[in-house]
C-alpha cells in the first residue's frame, strides 16, 4: 500500500515570535527561524548544521503543540545515536528536562522502492502535553564518525480541539465473542479530509498484534482523544502515511478507540507490523510498557477486541497460525514461513521492543481471557 504525503507549504515566522524570544532572553539565527513548514495540525522545523553527525535547535518559543517527533527523508534509514528534546509547558511556563525520543521506528507496509515516494522515517512521537517552546539535539552514534540521515526536522503536532464530542460506541455484533464498545473516529475528532485514499481491504484477520505507543504514561484518560489525534497527525502529516497505522487503540483506563478508517469489522490493511500487515490487525496501548505495568482494564480491553475480531473469522484466540513474511524486515526474510500466536506481540513479527517487556509478558493471560470470552458465547 502506498502512503501518500500531503502537500506542505512554507511559512515565515512572524515578527511577534522574535519579540517573544527577546523577552525570554533567547536568540537564534534568522535563517533557522525561516526554516518552518506547516500543514494542518503540524509545524515542521528543519534541523540544519555544518556537522554531519550533529543537529541542534536552540530553545525557542513556538505555536502551541502537544506532541512531537523527529523525522527524516529516507523511510528505510536508521537514525542511530540519540534524539533528545526539551519542551516548555504553556501552562506553567517551566521547561522540562531533556527527554530521549524512542528510535524504535515502525516502517509502514510498502512494496517496491517506488512505493516509498513521500514517506518519511521518524522517531516514535512523544506526548508532551500543552507546550509552546522546544529545544532539540540529535547526535550520531559515534560522534563525527556517524553521519545522520538527510532531511532531519522536528515535527510539532497540535491536536487541541475545544469542541465537545459525544463518544458513542457502534452497535454490538453477535459472533463467537460480543463486539466490545469502541469509540469511533468521530470520538477523537479524526480529520477525515486528511485521509487521501480509501481504505484497502485484505480477505481475513488471522492474527492480532499488540503494540504500545511508547512515549509517556503520564497522561490522564480524558487526554486520550488528543493523544490519538496527535498520533494520527504525526503518521499522516509528518511521515506521509495515508492514515493512522493502528486499527485500534486502548488507553490505560481500558477504553478502546477505532484507529484506521474502513470499518472495525472489516479486514482493513493497516501499517502496523511491517512484513505481516496483510490479514492481520493491530491494537496499540497508549503508553510505554517497558516502564509501566498494564492494568486488568487494559488486558481485558485488548482481550475483548482481539476475541471479537478473530471471532469474526472463526479463529480461536488461543491458537496459532503460519503466516508468510511479505518483506525482508530485519527479523524475517520475504517468503519465510512463520508460526505466530493468534494474539502476538509486535516483536514477534518485527525487530522491535514493542509492545514493551511488561505488556508482552501479559500476552499469555490476554490470550486466555480472549479465548474464554469466545467460549462463553458458544
Amino acid at each position: 500500500m502506498t502512503e501518500q504525503f500531503p502537500f506542505r507549504r512554507t511559512a515565515r515566522v512572524a515578527a511577534a515570535t522574535a519579540v517573544a524570544l527577546a523577552s525570554l532572553g533567547l536568540t537564534f539565527p534568522a535563517q533557522a527561524a525561516a526554516e518552518i513548514s506547516t500543514a494542518d495540525g503540524v509545524r515542521s522545523i528543519a534541523l540544519h548544521g555544518p556537522d554531519p553527525a550533529r543537529r541542534a535547535l536552540s530553545a525557542r518559543p513556538t505555536e502551541p503543540f502537544s506532541m512531537l517527533g523527529v523525522t527524516w527523508d529516507d523511510p528505510r534509514a536508521q537514525l542511530g545515536g540519540t534524539a533528545e528534546v526539551r519542551t516548555r509547558s504553556s501552562v506553567s511556563g517551566a521547561w522540562s528536562g531533556w527527554r530521549e525520543l524512542d528510535l524504535d521506528v515502525r516502517t509502514p507496509e510498502v512494496g517496491s522502492d517506488s512505493d516509498t515516494a513521500g514517506v518519511r522515517a521518524g522517531t516514535q512521537p512523544l506526548w508532551t502535553g500543552p507546550s509552546d517552546g522546544v529545544q532539540v539535539r540529535v547526535t550520531g552514534q559515534h560522534g563525527t564518525l556517524s553521519k545522520l540521515p538527510g532531511g532531519l526536522r522536528v515535527e510539532l503536532v497540535d491536536s487541541a480541539d475545544a469542541e465537545a464530542l459525544a463518544l458513542s460506541a457502534p452497535s454490538a455484533a453477535v459472533n463467537t465473542a460480543p463486539q466490545p464498545a469502541v469509540i469511533p473516529r468521530s470520538g477523537w475528532n479524526a480529520d477525515e479530509s486528511l485521509v487521501k485514499d480509501p481504505a484497502t481491504y485484505t480477505t481475513d484477520t488471522k492474527v492480532v498484534f499488540a503494540h504500545h505507543t511508547a512515549g509517556t504514561n503520564d497522561y490522564t484518560c480524558d487526554q486520550s482523544p488528543d493523544i490519538i489525534r496527535a498520533i494520527f497527525l504525526y503518521h499522516v502529516q509528518s511521515q506521509g502515511w495515508n492514515d493512522i497505522g493502528y486499527h485500534f487503540l486502548v488507553d490505560k483506563c481500558g477504553t478502546a478507540f477505532e484507529g484506521r478508517a474502513g470499518g472495525i469489522d472489516k479486514p482493513v490493511l493497516g501499517a502496523q507490523t511491517y512484513g505481516f500487515n496483510t490479514d492481520t490487525s493491530g491494537i496499540a496501548v497508549l503508553g510505554n510498557y517497558n516502564d509501566a505495568l498494564s492494568t486488568p482494564s487494559v488486558q481485558e480491553a485488548v482481550a475483548a477486541v482481539a476475541a471479537w475480531k478473530l471471532g469474526l473469522y472463526g479463529y480461536d484466540a488461543a491458537g496459532t497460525v503460519a503466516l508468510t513474511a511479505a518483506a525482508d524486515n530485519g527479523k524475517y526474510t520475504k517468503g519465510q514461513k512463520v508460526t505466530l500466536n493468534r494474539i502476538s506481540g509486535h516483536r514477534d513479527g518485527y525487530p522491535t521492543e514493542c509492545p514493551g517487556n511488561n505488556l508482552y509478558a501479559d500476552l499469555p493471560a490476554i490470550r486466555t481471557l480472549a479465548s474464554a470470552e469466545q467460549a462463553a458465547q458458544r
